[in-house]
């Protein structure tokens, strides 16, 4: 994992296999790699803890249904 390159593309494929965009065959190959690498699991790891905080610590907004409407009808105008 010493080329950035190789680095930004195992963060893609992480990021991918969380966001549940990786085929099949892709993710079975991903999970292989991180079981064979240590390094590969902590980034894994990391990047889950993450997500998982901020989903906890991180409130939405909920949006008005007239907002919703003001949208929909500028979007209906272009």
């Amino acid at each position: 994992m010493g080329n950035p390159r190789d680095y930004q593309a195992l963060v893609q494929k992480v990021t991918m296999y969380l966001d549940n965009e990786l085929g099949k065959d892709a993710e079975r190959d991903l999970l292989r790699e991180i079981q064979q690498n240590p390094a590969y699991f902590k980034l894994l790891s990391k990047e889950k803890s993450f997500r998982d905080f901020i989903k906890s610590r991180i409130q939405r907004r909920t949006v008005s249904p007239n907002l919703i409407a003001s949208i929909k009808e500028r979007i209906k105008v272009y």
